[in-house]
């Protein structure tokens, strides 16, 4: 891969960034350090610092003339997992560890800033934004909603995502649809409980958990269409603890996920009212708390063309992931994009059967990729930036 001479000339000093954030991993909106290392290495290359969005969050702004407004966004955020690398900068904080790849976006971006505040081959405004807390709690939408736009306009906005399975430092673009919705459903069943030798007398709730179960199966299959994409797992199941005694209540946790919003409100319909008719056909009733995490996040076409076209003159087909295809995970960038044009692309983490998947405890960002993502950083600045200011 073609890695810019600039980004070379800093390699080990970005590569030593990393690998100190990867051995002082810190929890979303807990991101202190981080933020502080962030904030300074900003200030001392020239940019403007603002300080406070969503707690921990860091956004720079470098000027450059006249022109349009560019954002380009990582996330710094750990995982409360506990890290089984072995790396000489594996995790110092027992039952924390980098296991998604957010110390390597961290310094991607830091490294692109560092460039681009050096050459200023651009016309406009560059704004770097530095995002906690994107695993499960929200910190993109935070700082959406404490002001990041009316604070920093970007008339476009772009995230990088390492992606374990692909080739190592192939990039992926995908207009539309992208990453999926992430939602949970937390199903209260509620029966009567009582003896396990008399079950004639109660109301038992294990069974109306285990009829819900199988049935929600069907969701999917019988009710959404088999060209779509829609998932739902029931991942947790929780009633009783003795063998001879029929609980009150049995609690189920179901993750459900799509890739269209009006899916999205179909699955929620039918997990409450299969929930709810179950319990009721039993002699019981259903408390659904429906939690509406993140929606889909969807690539604007015209952004995402430009995107795959910066990195087509840069690294050439070679350079890009074929057929890239959506994927079910999910991602808070899709709060920025549904205020904001933009794109959300991925960069190979490596394909081998060494490249474990995010969030597994033996997981580690490939440095390569630090090298081809920050280089491809600067070469969409330059282009979104010149590329909009001469058809203005």
């Amino acid at each position: 891969m073609k890695i810019l001479a600039e980004i070379e000339q800093i390699q080990d000093e970005m590569i030593a960034i990393r690998r100190a954030i990867h051995a002082h991993p810190e929890l979303g909106f807990e991101e202190f350090a981080t933020s502080d290392m962030v904030a300074q290495k900003l200030e001392e290359w020239g940019f403007e610092v603002h300080r406070g969005l969503a707690g921990t969050g860091v956004v720079g702004q470098l000027r450059n003339g006249d022109g349009p407004r560019i954002g380009l966004r990582a996330v710094m955020d750990a995982l409360p997992i506990a890290e089984e690398t072995g790396l000489e900068y594996a995790s110092t904080q027992p039952g924390k560890m980098h296991a998604c790849g957010h110390d390597g976006h961290t310094a991607t971006l830091l490294a692109a800033a560092k460039v681009l505040a050096s050459t200023r081959r651009f016309s406009g405004t560059l704004n770097v934004i530095f995002q906690p807390a994107e695993e499960g709690l929200g910190g993109a939408r935070e700082m959406v909603e404490q002001g990041l736009f009316e604070l920093f306009p970007c008339d476009a906005i772009f995230a990088m995502h390492n992606m374990p399975g692909f080739p190592q430092g192939k990039l992926g673009f995908l207009a539309g649809p992208f990453m999926a919705s992430s939602d949970t459903a937390t199903i209260t069943l509620n029966g009567v409980g009582g003896h396990g030798a008399v079950p004639h007398k109660t109301v038992d709730p294990v069974v109306m958990a285990a009829t819900l179960t199988l049935c929600l199966q069907s969701v999917v299959s019988r009710n959404i269409d088999p060209l779509d994409t829609a998932i739902v797992s029931v991942g947790s199941i929780h009633a009783g603890s003795a063998a001879n005694v029929i609980p009150a209540s049995a609690k189920l946790q179901v993750s459900v996920r799509s890739l269209r919003a009006d899916t999205r409100d179909l699955l929620q319909t039918r997990i409450t009212t299969l929930a709810q008719n179950i319990a009721q056909s039993y002699g019981g009733d259903a408390d659904v708390h429906y939690n509406r995490r993140y929606p889909v996040l969807v690539n604007d076409e015209h952004e995402t063309e430009l995107a795959r076209s910066a990195a087509l003159e840069w690294f050439g087909e070679e350079g890009l992931i074929e057929n890239m295809r959506p994927l079910t995970g999910s991602e808070d960038f899709a709060f920025m994009l549904a205020k904001c044009p933009g794109s959300y692309l991925i960069i190979g983490n490596g394909d081998s059967a060494q490249n474990v998947m995010c969030h597994h405890p033996k997981f580690d960002f490939n440095d390569q990729c630090l090298l081809v993502g920050a280089s491809y950083w600067v070469k969409l600045v330059e282009k979104m930036l010149k590329h909009t200011a001469a058809v203005n």
